[in-house]
């Protein structure tokens, strides 16, 4: 059975993530509005891996014999000033999404709930590449900068980006 303040706390990281989703997907909108096609796949394949984030500590609490709560997701905004604006926003974004999975960590180990917290290490690993491949295509949106054949070039090179179910997850939507 799970501990009733770490069921609080992941049900409220299952908000951060199904956020986390919403932010991505208002950014595709945005990037399809702007003709920018490759970026707003982009963005759907990381609103789709957020999701499956949701869904997966869902299931943990599920399995714990925790109950899993549905909660208002706040705005995700809607306009952003340039390709880079929105890549340093989902940056940072997932710096912030990092920091609360360090703190849900702290909060296991503090409560002793060892399953919990080897349940996480999973999220650790997986926010150090969510932040790598942001800061990834910030960095190349500086490089290109005002360049639109740099632009063009990298949506094209985003757009090629996929979105592959978790092994450990398939049959589990």
């Amino acid at each position: 059975m799970i501990n009733d303040r770490m069921e609080k706390a992941l049900n409220d990281q299952i908000n951060a993530e199904l956020h986390s989703a919403y932010i991505y997907y208002a950014m595709a909108y945005w990037f399809d509005s702007v003709a920018l096609t490759g970026f707003a796949r982009w963005m759907r394949v990381q609103a789709l891996e957020e999701v499956t984030h949701a869904q997966r500590i869902a299931g943990y609490i599920a399995e714990r014999g925790g109950r899993v709560l549905m909660t208002p997701i706040a705005d995700p905004g809607t306009e952003w000033k340039s390709a880079l604006d929105a890549f340093e926003v989902a940056y940072k974004h997932e710096c912030y999404i990092s920091d609360r999975i360090n703190k849900l960590v702290d909060q296991a180990r503090e409560l002793r709930d060892h399953a919990t917290d080897n349940f996480l290490q999973w999220f650790v690993a997986e926010q150090v590449e969510e932040e790598a491949t942001a800061d990834d295509a910030v960095q190349k949106l500086k490089l290109v900068g005002d360049s639109k054949d740099g632009l063009f070039m990298l949506d094209r090179e985003f757009g090629a980006r996929t979105f592959a179910m978790p092994a450990d997850m398939a049959g589990t939507v």
